[in-house]
């Protein structure tokens, strides 16, 4: 998969190979793939969160995946969970920092941009990795607004994006069946869909197995569902047939 390994080209993050590629960057990319499924997905009603969580132990609760960082924005990272954390506060950091300074809130656009700023430099120094997470940060400034950040230190604006396993399967059913023009209730059942399309089994779609957060395009506040609220959902969207017509 990655042959210029015996070359010694990915021992470093400061060495580029002869065509041009950072290996380690690749890696931590790698790394994100194998993360449970996460879902980023915006439309006319809001912003829709959703991270596939499975328990490590009977005896332990899954680790958290989607987080606040400022009262109109939340993230997914997906990843390795430690690199996530360091990026959640780095986050929170600099959305309290914008509005410290600036006396408002920061934009979604904005917040992006300097934890993808801040992700670079871990590309171009010896002695460091890249971090193995990519960030999915939704929420609401004047309309929605969908941006994801890469290991290597770009970051993109999307309608919609999942990563993690089966996330090929639920990029492509999105690309066909994505629409700007829901509510977010119907959103949500949109990626129950997408769901439904890429999973091998049922277990994927049982209120204990997903986290959902949602940010309203009216209050432009961020909320995690509870697991009542969840189930809920998934009982009034009742299955692919019919939540394809909701």
């Amino acid at each position: 998969m990655f042959p210029q390994m015996a070359s010694g080209y990915d021992r470093a993050i400061t060495v580029f190979s002869p065509d041009g590629r950072l290996l380690q960057v690749e890696y931590a990319l790698a790394a994100t793939k194998r993360t449970p499924l996460a879902i980023g997905i915006k439309s006319a009603g809001g912003v829709v969160l959703v991270a596939s969580r499975r328990p490590t132990s009977p005896l332990a609760s899954p680790p958290e995946k989607i987080y606040k960082i400022d009262e109109h924005i939340g993230a997914i990272a997906a990843g390795l969970i430690g690199d996530g954390l360091v990026l959640v506060d780095r986050s929170r950091v600099e959305a309290q920092y914008h509005r410290l300074i600036y006396g408002e809130p920061i934009v979604v656009r904005n917040l992006a941009k300097r934890v993808a700023l801040f992700k670079q430099q871990f590309t171009q120094y010896a002695g460091l990795r890249p971090f193995g997470v990519i960030m999915i940060y939704g929420g609401v400034d004047q309309r929605p607004e969908l941006f994801v950040t890469h290991p290597g230190g770009a970051y993109y604006s999307y309608s919609a994006f999942a990563v993690g396993r089966n996330s090929e399967k639920v990029n492509e059913f999105l690309k066909e069946n994505y629409k700007y023009d829901l509510g977010l209730k119907e959103t949500v059942f949109l990626v129950f869909r997408a769901i439904t399309e890429a999973s091998e089994t049922k277990e994927e779609l049982k209120p204990e197995n997903l986290e959902i957060a949602v940010i309203p395009a009216e209050e432009k506040k961020f909320k995690t569902l509870s697991h009542d609220e969840v189930s809920a959902l998934l009982e009034e969207w009742g299955g692919p047939e019919e939540g394809a017509q909701a």
